[in-house]
């Protein structure tokens, strides 16, 4: 009797111990959901400011401005520029500054990119404005993508990037619609309004979110790697599947209209609603399935897409192709982001984030102008089968073993100094 009332009392103090600890964690686990909403928002806000300039651009400099189809690619394309260089730096001040300063100074830099756009009146000046919008972007993005991987626990870290990722599309999906709307009911200049205000609210929104604790190597502050190795590989594959990104993008429209079937812009929007549902239905397979099978998985879904894209001879041929690929590519970010972060230390995850979304640019970058060359010598349905054949070798690249670059990190960690 005297051993059970003991028993009794051992398991009720383990209780109350239990509960104090539950308690005391309540407010940490409060200051971190607030944290993720705050980083969501902010990131959302941004991606609309980017979203919102997309549509309007083009008709900016061929209408107003009076400039050609080579300065409307100069404009667009110049985004890109400084925003793959910043991305790596931007995540290594993310590790050595905190997440919440990159992330806000960020979205100061795309809000005076929108500000540039409001006082621009040359094709100069426009450049000018995009390459400020790309530091900011580069920015924002990767340290957005690093905090909210820290606030959440390693075994949902793939459905934090995944819902981080929803911010990206949902920004990139409105944002085109608000600045169509914009430009036609209240002209250019309320279009480059919103591309400067909603980055100040979400530089505003950031600065006030609880700063997260900084990680700090046990070995002090590593060499500066732009490019480290935990990145390169899922990067290469991030690079390869983009190629399919590149080509619905710039000729899905084309191609469908010279089968005389039209109706691109829709398979477009299929796409992305695909990439966009994707990310709700499917942001815990990374964590439970493994980012390298998910990743490998995604890759040939998005090339098995692409070739049935290829051979449409319909417009719901093609739109069901479309729904295929976003599936695929919707899956393929976040897997892909898993492995890098899977390898390195919490002190070091900002700057392998960066140069891994670095890639991402690299793939569209690299990927447009390919796509225009083999649809020059070998028509556009040779775009698609390019695009899944580079979505092949991106499966193959997640599919292959990384024990080495593990076991030689896992010896670096443990390793004296």
């Amino acid at each position: 009797m005297a051993r059970s009332l003991a028993a009794g009392r051992g398991l009720a103090r383990h209780a109350q111990g239990s509960l104090l600890r539950s308690l005391a964690d309540a407010p940490s686990q409060r200051r971190r959901q607030v944290a993720f909403a705050g980083v969501f928002l902010s990131s959302l806000l941004a991606f609309i400011a980017v979203g919102a300039a997309l549509p309007v651009l083009p008709i900016y400099v061929r209408g107003p401005l009076h400039a050609s189809n080579l300065d409307v690619g100069l404009v667009v394309g110049a985004f890109s520029l400084t925003s793959v260089f910043c991305r790596p730096i931007a995540g290594r001040l993310a590790d050595h500054r905190g997440r919440r300063i990159v992330l806000a100074g960020g979205a100061l830099a795309m809000a005076l990119g929108g500000v540039l756009y409001l006082l621009s009146d040359s094709v100069l000046t426009l450049v000018a404005a995009r390459l400020m919008v790309g530091v900011g972007e580069g920015s924002l993005y990767t340290a957005g993508a690093t905090w909210a991987v820290d606030l959440l626990p390693v075994e949902r870290h793939g459905f934090a990037l995944g819902v981080f990722g929803l911010a990206v599309w949902g920004g990139l999906s409105l944002g085109p619609v608000a600045g169509e709307l914009l430009r036609a009911n209240s002209g250019y200049d309320a279009v480059w309004a919103l591309t400067a205000l909603a980055p100040l609210a979400a530089c505003l929104i950031a600065a006030v979110l609880p700063a997260p604790a900084r990680a700090v190597s046990a070995s002090g502050p590593s060499r500066l790697a732009l490019l480290p190795r935990a990145a390169r590989r899922p990067g290469a594959a991030l690079a390869l599947a983009n190629f399919g990104y590149a080509a619905l993008a710039g000729f899905v429209v084309l191609d469908l209209r010279s089968r005389g079937i039209g109706g691109g812009a829709g398979v477009f929007t299929a796409f992305a609603v695909a990439v966009f549902a994707s990310r709700v239905v499917l942001s815990r397979v990374p964590d439970r399935a493994g980012a390298r099978a998910t990743a490998t998985a995604a890759a040939l879904i998005e090339a098995l897409g692409l070739s049935l894209v290829a051979l449409a001879s319909s417009l719901a041929a093609a739109i069901a192709g479309a729904l295929v690929v976003g599936v695929g590519f919707s899956m393929l970010f976040p897997s892909l982001a898993l492995m890098v972060v899977g390898e390195v230390g919490a002190d070091r995850r900002g700057s392998a984030l960066g140069a891994f979304t670095a890639f991402f640019d690299v793939g569209v970058g690299l990927g447009a102008p390919l796509a225009g060359a083999i649809a020059s010598f070998a028509g556009y349905p040779a775009v698609f089968l390019g695009a899944a054949a580079a979505a092949v070798l991106a499966a193959i690249l997640a599919a292959l073993p990384r024990q080495a670059a593990v076991s030689a990190h896992l010896l670096t960690a443990r390793s004296p100094r």
